[in-house]
């Protein structure tokens, strides 16, 4: 299942209503994973120290099981910062970490067999 966590000093109130939706409906479309199997996580009002501005700021944690690499994340990096640009975060005060969930599993399973 895709996760994308996205944490940020935007309050609550300046986050519409609709925008979780819209995030992963371009989340998962980048992933080209269904909607129905993918999440979108907004955790407004952080406190978070970043760089020497007090502007919007956010970080995301983007899993999935494959469909990341470095290619893969630049797009993916595209075209997530350009729609949580549409909440005043500017792409230079976006940080995004993907995490390839197959390597983990496959971790867990080596684990399991020892």
């Amino acid at each position: 299942m895709p996760h994308l966590r996205l944490e940020t000093n935007l309050p609550r109130d300046q986050i519409p209503k609709e925008f979780p939706m819209e995030l992963l409906q371009v989340f998962a479309k980048t992933l080209g994973k269904p909607e129905e199997l993918s999440v979108v996580t907004i955790v407004p009002d952080q406190i978070m120290g970043h760089g020497t501005n007090e502007e919007p700021y956010g970080q995301a944690t983007l899993m999935s099981i494959g469909k990341l690499g470095e290619e893969e994340n630049i797009i993916h990096s595209k075209v997530l910062s350009d729609k949580i640009a549409q909440l005043g975060i500017s792409p230079t005060n976006l940080l995004i970490t993907f995490n390839d969930m197959r390597s983990l599993l496959m971790l867990e399973l080596e684990d399991s067999v020892l």
